[in-house]
């Protein structure tokens, strides 16, 4: 398929609130960075994930995002997410405890507690502290049982935190998936989360139907964060072996939102007005690691074991991984000319096109 016949239309403008330009002097990037510099300055200016929210109390819970190892903790009644070096000496936090005021560096025991402010030099105790003892600290907002953070938010812009439909709707039941660890570039995960074609041959274990193969035609439309799509087809999305409860006939509706660079949700309108909500959030740890962050929302079979939500969802998951994980280039190849397209692609071309126009490169180092 030519480049123009597989790029759809409603695409051709540019999102309005994906790319902000950087007010702020550069920062130096994280040691060890595996992504061009451009492409971290870029993505450092978005909302990820970085861990679930019931996972993170006072003792210092290790994340890293971006190749930034961070350090979250909750002290002072607040939550604090800090990059994980100690101030004095660089010793990461994470090694050392909590000790009911804050998380205490196991080198010198600095003392750290809200807003990441030291509160404690032990061998100089009658001392004032100074600012510089004080940890470098990001934002942090809990949404969706998760916490998310941004390593480079931009003065006098709200955050962007992607939107999930109905979480907040009474009648939903909300469900945080276990996170899932990927041997892949954050943006490959993604775009298969949003690929409707390899249904019938990646998830006939789950939920397809590998005889059910053709992809109706559909076309993404842009947003102000990225682009929509309403996906119309018979694959229906009951577990395998669950029969009877959709008709022959039953055109299944997929909406899927995406929230460039690295989030998606996906709305699947079941029969008799059932809704079922998955959000993909890639947290890219590296350009070669993601850790996928799926809450849902759901407004039928309530009265069943969320383990059994947590088990289907970790195995259509699982049936992607190969994939994801083997593709090449590893990187997402943003100029469409270096592959082949057919119609079915519509999305995935939405989506490099989106990464493109907000000014990503190549995502890799080396």
């Amino acid at each position: 398929m030519s480049e123009a016949l597989a790029a759809p239309a409603a695409c051709a403008a540019a999102p309005t609130s994906t790319a902000h330009p950087s007010t702020a002097p550069a920062r130096a990037l994280p040691p060890h960075c595996t992504f061009e510099a451009d492409d971290w300055h870029r993505l450092s200016r978005h909302w990820y994930p970085v861990a679930h929210t019931d996972a993170v109390g006072e003792a210092p819970f290790k994340a890293t995002l971006l190749d930034e190892n961070l350090v979250l903790y909750r002290a002072d009644g607040e939550l604090v997410v800090a990059r994980d070096v100690c101030p004095h000496r660089g010793v990461p936090l994470t090694l050392g405890a909590h000790d009911g005021k804050g998380v205490v560096c196991p080198y010198h025991g600095l003392r750290f507690g809200g807003g990441g402010r030291c509160n404690r030099v032990p061998s100089s105790p009658d001392q004032a502290i100074p600012a510089k003892l004080h940890l470098t600290t990001y934002p942090a907002v809990e949404r969706y049982g998760l916490i998310w953070t941004c390593l480079a938010p931009q003065p006098g812009i709200d955050p962007a935190i992607p939107r999930m439909p109905h979480w907040d709707d009474a009648d939903f039941q909300q469900i945080v998936c276990p996170k899932f660890d990927v041997a892949g570039f954050a943006g490959r995960q993604v775009e298969g989360f949003i690929d409707v074609a390899h249904f019938a041959w990646i998830h006939t274990d789950t939920f397809a139907d590998p005889d059910n193969q053709e992809v109706p035609p559909y076309q993404p439309k842009d947003t102000a964060y990225g682009f929509e799509v309403d996906y119309r087809s018979f694959v229906g999305n009951y577990p395998i072996g669950v029969d009877g409860r959709a008709p022959g006939d039953f055109e299944w509706l997929r909406h899927f939102e995406v929230h460039l660079p690295f989030t998606a949700t996906l709305t699947i309108h079941f029969p008799e007005n059932a809704r079922l909500v998955i959000m993909n959030a890639a947290s890219p740890v590296s350009a070669r690691q993601t850790r996928l962050f799926a809450p849902i929302a759901r407004n039928f079979d309530k009265h069943l074991p969320v383990e059994d939500v947590h088990a289907f969802n970790l195995k259509v998951f699982e049936e992607d991984r190969l994939m994801v994980e083997t593709q090449m280039p590893e990187r997402l190849p943003l100029d469409l000319t270096l592959e082949a397209h057919i119609p079915a692609d519509r999305s995935s071309i939405a989506y490099r096109r989106g990464l493109k126009r907000m000014g990503f490169g190549d995502f890799f180092l080396v």
